[in-house]
């Protein structure tokens, strides 16, 4: 079994996220292609972490990594406490249901579900509450998005933008400790860009740690710190 060591002083804060010596290499009929190469960073309880960086820097392949989606080639990932380096796939999957929360550029929401099915998905996997409580929680989550009124229909019959919203009340469906977002904004218009940006950052206020891809530097400068990659390395690291 997998056991987390112990930070030798408990008063000093731990981060959630803390990636070191990352590297993914990936091998193709072109060769060896290198998306991370030596990622050092930590991410500490509500943090509003935005990362930004051109198309190819390793963005995704870093959210991927974060979030248990894909395994590195060398180095060490701990996120809310487990050690996804050494994790096997089928555990992996159960802690993701648990520890994170992901919105994805794309919505991914299951067509044939009804919104109220979808953001009750996750807590069916998880079991973390029994099937009524589990409903009123996702009702709940879809009136805090303002979307309750659309809990019984399909996906297509709404907005990208109120998709994005159905999106985000699942990620939040097991009251996951990080919320991590993949260009979340990508496929919306600039205000509703705005109302989802402003979504992430009460939640970090709230006390939620937040990490955010984004290639848009106005949406970096909405969060508490940034960072940019370029070649699969970060090459600026603002201070607060």
């Amino acid at each position: 079994m997998v056991q987390e060591v112990p930070h030798p002083d408990a008063s000093v804060p731990q981060p959630l996220i803390e990636l070191r010596k990352l590297v993914k290499t990936y091998h193709g009929l072109a060769g060896e292609v290198t998306a991370l190469n030596g990622i050092d960073l930590e991410v500490y309880p509500g943090e509003f972490l935005v990362v930004t960086g051109k198309s190819g820097s390793g963005k995704t392949t870093l959210v991927n990594m974060i979030t248990g989606l894909d395994r590195s080639t060398t180095g060490d990932i701990w996120v809310a406490g487990a050690p996804l380096h050494l994790l096997a796939p089928e555990k992996t999957a159960k802690w993701r249901g648990r520890a994170l929360g992901v919105v994805f550029q794309f919505f991914e929401l299951l067509p044939t579900l009804t919104v109220l099915q979808n953001v009750m998905l996750p807590i069916d996997f998880a079991r973390r509450y029994p099937l009524r409580e589990g409903r009123l929680r996702a009702l709940h989550l879809l009136e805090q998005m303002e979307i309750a009124e659309h809990a019984l229909k399909l996906p297509s019959a709404l907005s990208g933008g109120q998709q994005q919203r159905v999106a985000i009340a699942r990620a939040l469906a097991n009251d996951p400790p990080i919320l991590v977002a993949d260009e979340p904004t990508g496929s919306l218009d600039s205000g509703t860009a705005r109302a989802v940006i402003d979504l992430f950052a009460d939640f970090a206020r709230q006390g939620r740690t937040v990490l955010l891809v984004s290639h848009d530097r106005d949406i970096a400068r909405r969060g508490s710190r940034s960072i940019t990659l370029a070649d699969g390395k970060i090459i600026h690291r603002p201070t607060e």
